[in-house]
C-alpha cells in the first residue's frame, strides 16, 4: 500500500511538473533556484496534494453529486481545480515555491493536464 502511494506520488509529481511547464499562471519556484530545489518542491508539493486527494476530495465530491449529476461529470474538473487550488495554499503555508494564479484559467487548464497526465501515467502503474 504504500508502495503504491509512493508511485502515486511520483506520477503526481509528474503531472503537476508538467502543468507547471504548461500553464503560466502555475509555478514552481522562481528563477535562481537550483534543480535539486525544484524537484524537492515538486516532491512536496506532489505529497501535499495526494494527501489532499486521500482526504479532502471524496468529501468534497460527496457534497458535489448533484452538480456532478447535472453537470454528466464535468464539474470534476472544477473540483479538480479547487482541490489544485488548495494545493497551493497549503504549500504556501509551508513556504513551498508553488503557486497557481488564477482559478478560472490557470486552475482548471491545470487540472486537466494534470487528470490526462495523470491517467496516461497510471496506465503503466503495475500495482493498479
Amino acid at each position: 500500500m504504500l508502495a503504491n502511494f509512493a508511485i502515486k506520488t511520483v506520477i503526481n509529481g509528474i503531472a503537476l511538473w508538467i502543468a507547471a511547464w504548461a500553464v503560466p499562471g502555475i509555478t514552481f519556484g522562481t528563477t535562481g533556484h537550483s534543480t535539486w530545489d525544484t524537484v524537492w518542491t515538486v516532491f512536496l508539493v506532489a505529497l501535499i496534494f495526494g494527501i489532499i486527494n486521500a482526504f479532502v476530495k471524496p468529501i468534497a465530491t460527496f457534497f458535489s453529486v448533484p452538480f456532478i449529476i447535472i453537470t454528466l461529470g464535468l464539474f470534476f474538473f472544477i473540483l479538480n481545480a479547487l482541490m489544485l487550488q488548495l494545493t497551493s495554499w497549503v504549500a504556501g503555508q509551508f513556504n513551498l515555491a508553488f503557486h497557481v494564479n488564477e482559478f478560472f484559467w490557470d486552475a482548471i487548464l491545470g487540472s486537466l493536464i494534470i487528470t490526462f497526465v495523470s491517467m496516461i501515467l497510471g496506465f503503466f502503474n503495475p500495482r493498479d
